[in-house]
């Protein structure tokens, strides 16, 4: 199609620019979803919530009933975001889910995604389940893949990590690496209660149901169902009666 983003001047800057933000759509979408956000994004209080409820939808993939948008949000290739019922977003979240072949990013039914956290993908994908709460100023990123389970409870300043790690044996300066290693997908059981600021990298792999990990931990390993971790690196502290 002529008026697709790749058939835009090749190289051009504003070839770049749509591709890095809205991905590999219709110009036309672009510029909507442009004016769409410099219309509506910033408005306050209840005008703003209720008209970015009526406009906003249109810019993703798929967008349930009763999402709010807070102000100030950043999407970057909406086209491959879906939004269950009732999700939140708080103001200054970022939900990016660029790449050439990935599905994106799926928030479920009454998720909320705390104030300035942000959400990315460089070529992964991310599946939020239903009612799991991300709190303020976290980083959840996948270059693989990162599954965080239903009802999951995840404190401020929590990194959570799919991919993104550099080869230090190769001589290959670390600027040139595409930084894309990683161990395997990640995948977070329901019902985890993550404190704030904690850090789980791409080697943990899997932790179970219920499992609770101390704020400010260090997880490089998988976590049993149950069980409660804290440390540096993360160590077993307990296991939760009621797993």
């Amino acid at each position: 199609m002529a008026n697709k983003v790749k058939d835009i001047g090749k190289g051009g800057s504003l070839r770049k620019y749509i591709g890095i933000t809205h991905g590999d759509v219709a110009l036309w979408r672009a510029v909507r979803n442009e004016l769409l956000t410099m219309a509506f994004g910033y408005i306050p209080g209840a005008l703003g919530l209720a008209l970015r409820r009526i406009f906003f939808p249109c810019m993703f993939r798929e967008c349930g009933r009763g999402v709010v948008f807070g102000r100030a949000l950043t999407f970057r290739h909406s086209c491959k975001i879906s939004l269950g019922d009732g999700a939140i977003l708080d103001d200054g979240a970022m939900l990016d889910a660029k790449g050439d072949a990935n599905d994106g990013i799926r928030i479920g039914a009454g998720a909320f995604v705390g104030r300035g956290t942000k959400i990315y993908c460089k070529g992964g994908d991310i599946r939020l389940g239903d009612r799991a709460n991300i709190s303020s100023l976290c980083t959840i990123y996948s270059g693989n893949s990162l599954e965080i389970g239903a009802g999951c409870m995840v404190g401020a300043y929590t990194y959570i990590l799919s991919a993104g790690e550099y080869d230090w044996r190769d001589p290959t300066p670390f600027a040139d690496q595409d930084g894309g290693r990683t161990k395997g997908p990640l995948v977070i059981g329901a019902d985890c209660w993550i404190g704030a600021r904690a850090t789980i990298l791409d080697g943990a792999g899997a932790i179970g149901d219920r499992a609770v990990i101390a704020a400010c931990a260090l997880v490089n390993r998988p976590v049993p169902a149950g069980a409660v971790v804290g440390g540096i690196p993360a160590r077993p502290l307990a296991t939760a009666t009621n797993a």
